[in-house]
């Protein structure tokens, strides 16, 4: 197709059913170049872009309408980074201005651009002709899916059950995360409707998203609550100290567990699958709320390290004091300023250590003994008064900490000796 008949894509289509994100750097640097100096080489030196319909009528003259209906299995496929370059040319073309082009770094940066430009953009396409070797006349490859028979309920169930391995196979060129691919079966759903719309919306739930947030490491929470339940035949829940030192196996193993028929099912002939589960469901409502416990954590820990144990924090050599930083350290979740950075490998024994707090009722469901946030607050220094032999023992060396799995032993049954020693006083 010449560049000037896909102008309709960018309008109609998006980059949700993508398995990657399509960020700038190197790739569309190299494709724009081309584009500018070599459009005549273009359709050889790319595969294109792949795109996806369900919904496909033929019309006159050799040309079809695509409708996307289902964005999360429908639209661009692959071909991210061609369709991010061929728009960032466009608008450079359009006259858009060069300040608002160079801020751009992702798709969801081009398609704010596009769309607040739509006027230049018309007037470009209004301006130019089909075969009059203008600046959108170069060709680049489109392959289109369509179901077969959209007539038959089997095979429109075959096509769009399908999407996700194509769109997989298709983007091995960089190896899809199994982040990624459990993100489009809706694995991780649950989770970010949970969370705090502040950290959801920092989460990289896939591969070039731009997030800030890991996905890996809400993942790795959540089977601290997962641990407590009956799990499926042939999911186990990872070790500990894999929360810390494994985290990709901790995403297996939940990859395992949400594919598991008695946890969810694909729905509607679609890849994407729905929670039925509901012990699971309540052990990831538990789950959402630990990232900000992680805060409360980071932020208490040094001054409950100080305290009546009489520690030096801040003279730990895996520590960083804010006032001796550029960039000045906030908490990993809700960007909290704080006065100390706080090794992972310090913090997330004490994390687990939460499981100690939780409790599994007669029907399966997993909910909190006592508010978690309170019980922080008030035996966070008597817990650390256990966890702290394990610095001595280890040179202070959050990965020696984090990777043994006796530092979440220890730091569970300090918790369970401070919430029995609540009960007591209350």
């Amino acid at each position: 197709m010449r560049a000037r008949n896909l102008l309709g894509l960018f309008d109609a289509a998006d980059l949700e059913a993508n398995p990657r994100s399509a960020k700038v750097g190197s790739v569309t640097a190299d494709i724009i170049e081309s584009i500018q100096n070599t459009p005549e080489l273009l359709p050889f030196k790319t595969k294109g872009i792949l795109i996806a319909s369900a919904n496909c009528t033929e019309l006159e003259r050799r040309r079809y309408r695509l409708v996307f209906e289902n964005s999360a299995i429908e639209g661009i496929l692959d071909g991210g980074h061609n369709t991010l370059a061929i728009g960032l040319h466009i608008l450079g073309i359009a006259g858009v201005d060069p300040k608002v082009i160079r801020k751009i770094r992702t798709w969801p940066d081009f398609k704010t651009a596009w769309d607040a430009n739509r006027d230049l953009i018309d007037t470009l396409k209004a301006s130019t002709t089909s075969g009059d070797g203008g600046p959108l006349d170069f060709l680049i490859p489109v392959e289109a899916l369509v179901p077969s028979d959209p007539e038959s309920d089997a095979s429109m169930d075959a096509f769009t059950g399908s999407l996700l391995e194509i769109g997989a196979a298709r983007n091995n060129n960089v190896q899809l995360t199994l982040e990624t691919k459990a993100n489009k079966k809706g694995f991780y759903d649950e989770i970010r409707k949970a969370l705090p719309k502040e950290i959801a919306d920092r989460v990289e739930w896939k591969t070039n998203d731009g997030g800030e947030v890991k996905v890996r490491d809400l993942v790795a929470f959540a089977w601290i609550p997962l641990s407590l339940i009956q799990l499926p035949k042939g999911v186990t829940a990872p070790a500990p100290q894999k929360m810390y030192s494994a985290k990709g196996e901790c995403t297996k193993a939940f990859d395992d567990l949400m594919s598991n028929d008695a946890v969810s099912k694909a729905t509607g002939g679609e890849y994407i699958h729905e929670l039925h589960n509901t012990s699971v469901y309540s052990a990831l409502q538990i789950a959402a709320q630990i990232p900000a416990l992680y805060d409360l954590v980071y932020e208490r820990f040094p001054a409950a390290y100080n305290g009546d144990n009489e520690g030096r924090f801040g003279r730990l050599s895996a520590v960083k004091m804010a006032k001796d930083m550029r960039t000045k350290p906030t908490t990993p979740y809700l960007r909290r300023p704080v006065a100390y950075t706080c090794p992972d490998g310090y913090v997330m024994p004490i994390i687990y250590g939460l499981r100690a707090l939780m409790k599994v009722d007669a029907m399966g469901q997993v909910s909190w003994k006592t508010d978690p946030e309170r019980f922080i607050e008030r035996r966070l220094p008597a817990i650390l008064r256990t966890y702290r032999p394990l610095f001595e023992a280890f040179g202070a060396d959050p990965q020696k900490i984090g990777k043994y799995e006796g530092s979440y032993t220890t730091a569970l049954n300090a918790f369970d000796t401070e919430l029995l020693r609540l009960a007591a006083t209350e």
